[in-house]
Order: C-alpha cells, then sequence, then structure tokens
C-alpha cells in the first residue's frame, strides 16, 4: 500500500466520541524532593494543558507525588496513558516545554533503562559519560550543516560544521533525549524513539555513538534522492568491523596441569621419622652429638678435598699437541748403497768428456756437416 506525500492522520476530535468516557482511569507517580520546587512553579501550566484534554491533575507535596485522572469531559480514552508519560517526564527532570509534547497525537516518549547492562560500575560511568559527550553535549558534538552527496554510486562526505549546544541525535531523530542518573529519557516520533534506543544500547554494549550517528546521516542524504528511493542502500552504508585489541597475552612459562587423582599426596617424613629409621632415635644425648659432630667433620673434609682440587686445576699445564704428519720428512732406515752411487757418477763423467769431444769436433768440421753421435754403452 503507497501512502501519498504529505498524507497525515486525522487528530482525534470531540465529534469522534462527543458522548465522551464512560468509567473514570487515573494514574500517580512520585517525584524526588529536588524536583518539589521546579513542579511548584509549573504546575499551573501542567493543569491548563491538561484541562484542555478533559483531565485532572493533582500535586501532592507531602506525599511526593502527582496524579492525574479524567474527568466527564475527556473525549479521548488514549490521552489518559500520555498524561501518566507526561507526569512521569517530569518526575525525571525533563522539563516542561520538552515534556508536552507528548500530549501530542504524532510524539510519544521512551525511558531507557541503562543501570543494569553493565555490571562494572566504573565501566557503566565511563559509557555513560561517552552517551553524554565532552560539556554536557548528548553524545559528541554534532552536526549542523553537514552535506553528502551521491556520485557514480558512492557517497562523499564533507567535514561538519561542528557548533555548540546543538546535539546530533537530537538533530537527525528529532527526539529530546536526557541521560540522567539509571535511565535516558526521550521524547519525539516513533522513527526516532526506534534510533535512540539503538544508539544508547549499542554505547553501553561498547559501541561509540558516533557509527550509528554517521550511518544516520547517510540514510537522511539518501531518503531525500528520489532515484535511490526504490533501491538498496546497503552499497552506500559503512560496515565496521569489531577489533579487539586487548587480548590476553600468553604466559611465557606455562604450568601443566597434573592430572587429578582422588587420594591425597603422600604425608613427608618428620624427623622422628628419619631418627628411627637410622636408629639415632635410640641413641643417647652425648652419643646423638658426638654422631652429629662426626657428621659435620666428615662433610668439612669432603668439601676441603673437593677445594683444594679446584686450586690445583689452575697449575696442571695443558696437553700440547705433537707435529703433523704432513709437514714431518719422511726418514728411511735403510742402509746407503755405494756401488750404485759410483756408478751414477761414472756415467756422468762419461757424458761429460763426450760433451766437450763433440764441441772441438764440430769447430773443425764444415758448419752444414752434423757431427756422428757416440752410442751409449
Amino acid at each position: 500500500m503507497d501512502i501519498p506525500e504529505g498524507w497525515k492522520e486525522p487528530e482525534f476530535t470531540r465529534k469522534d466520541n462527543p458522548t465522551g468516557v464512560v468509567s473514570e482511569s487515573s494514574f500517580a507517580t512520585l517525584f524526588p524532593k529536588y524536583r518539589e520546587q521546579y513542579l511548584r512553579e509549573c504546575w499551573p501550566l501542567v493543569k491548563k494543558a491538561l484541562q484542555e484534554h478533559g483531565l485532572k491533575a493533582e500535586l501532592d507535596v507531602i506525599e511526593g507525588s502527582m496524579s492525574v485522572c479524567t474527568t466527564r469531559k475527556c473525549f479521548d480514552p488514549f490521552v489518559v496513558i500520555k498524561a501518566r508519560d507526561f507526569i512521569k517526564l517530569l518526575a525525571r527532570s525533563v522539563p516542561y516545554e520538552q515534556a508536552m509534547r507528548v500530549l501530542q497525537d504524532d510524539t510519544a516518549c521512551d525511558i531507557i533503562k541503562i543501570g543494569t547492562m553493565v555490571r562494572n560500575r566504573d565501566r557503566f560511568v565511563k559509557r555513560r559519560q561517552r552517551l553524554i559527550g565532552p560539556n554536557g553535549s548528548t553524545l559528541k558534538n554534532l552536526l549542523e550543516g553537514s552535506h553528502l552527496s551521491t556520485r557514480g554510486g558512492s557517497i562523499y562526505s564533507t567535514v561538519p560544521v561542528l557548533q555548540e549546544n546543538i546535539m546530533a541525535v537530537e538533530l537527525l531523530t528529532k527526539c529530546y533525549v536526557l541521560v540522567q542518573g539509571n535511565t535516558v529519557a526521550t521524547v519525539g516520533p516513533y522513527s526516532g524513539l526506534r534510533d535512540v534506543r539503538k544508539i544508547v544500547e549499542d554505547c553501553m554494549k561498547n559501541i561509540h555513538p558516533i557509527y550509528n550517528i554517521k550511518t544516520l546521516m547517510i540514510k537522511k542524504e539518501l531518503a531525500n534522492n528520489p532515484l535511490l528511493k526504490e533501491e538498496s542502500w546497503d552499497r552506500f552504508l559503512p560496515k565496521f568491523k569489531s577489533k579487539n585489541i586487548s587480548k590476553r597475552r600468553k604466559p611465557q612459562k606455562t604450568r601443566v596441569k597434573k592430572q587429578y587423582t582422588p587420594f591425597p599426596p603422600p604425608q613427608p617424613e618428620s624427623k622422628v621419622d628419619e631418627q628411627l629409621a637410622s636408629g639415632e632415635y635410640f641413641l643417647k644425648e652425648n652419643q646423638r652429638k658426638q654422631a652429629q659432630a662426626e657428621r659435620l667433620r666428615e662433610q668439612k673434609l669432603e668439601s676441603e678435598a673437593r677445594r683444594q682440587e679446584k686450586r690445583k686445576k689452575a697449575f696442571i699445564p695443558p696437553v700440547e699437541g705433537g707435529p703433523s704428519t704432513s709437514k714431518v720428512m719422511k726418514t728411511t732406515t735403510d742402509k746407503l748403497d755405494i756401488d750404485a752411487i759410483k756408478r751414477k757418477v761414472k756415467t756422468a763423467k762419461k757424458l761429460k768428456v763426450g760433451k766437450a769431444s763433440l764441441k772441438t769436433a764440430g769447430d773443425s768440421d764444415d758448419k752444414h756437416s752434423s757431427p756422428k753421435k757416440k752410442k751409449k754403452q
């Protein structure tokens, strides 16, 4: 079913229910002591706003409670539920100007309980402060005049202009947000309340609000583009991956867990048990002392001997290595052969004499003639 643009649900008027309500309905709520002065000041305005819808309001300062009930003039049966939310918001420190918006048909309220979402109190305070933002600006600073454009299927975002006293969530969701104590009170349209609840719950789950704010900004710009009205926006929306930085480091020494046994470990022996085993328990006192002195003397002699050996090690010469076999000259133990030496000398002399005679003969003969060689004998 297509809803035409600009269509609004018609208001519920007296003509729709001229007879009014049949029975009386009432609601009451308590308020803290510090809200008493503010409620006293704005109560005439509260009564006047509720009288227009045929409701009656009462303020009990002694008991610290506010109550609303229907009258015969009331024609809207659901307005008493809106009045109940109205006084509930006043009790939770919401200003009168914002709380009275609940009485409109297209506006509702949501009170988010965040006290039980985080167990650790310090962690809860830090995440709630992250939700509030610095200097009391709810959910960080904020976005007025930020511009997003779509070109070729992608989104280009310019740097947003930061302005104080303007809250990002209120601008994007058109809701009033108040963080106080263990609750977050919001007033606005139904679609905005859904977005605010998601931002608050994700913030308590350690997801920074800026991620959801960025997604809402992109969706707001995409909604203004008629070409992307019937297309999927998944390709434009950012996808943030969760990174767990604080991983537990593994210890260097891991202790191996022993196998479980139902039996207890054996009891260590006492000194008396050791004396009984060695027979020392039955000795007299002087004998026991004498045996102990003898044992100490033996230990002293053993330690002295070990100490003397350690001292003597410094005076022991190191073992010197012998010469290498490659460098050692080979020596023969055989006797010399004198006859062989004589024969070698004799042949050497003959060769010398032959060379000299050949030289003289070559000088006397013709240069082209060659002398005859003498055969070796």
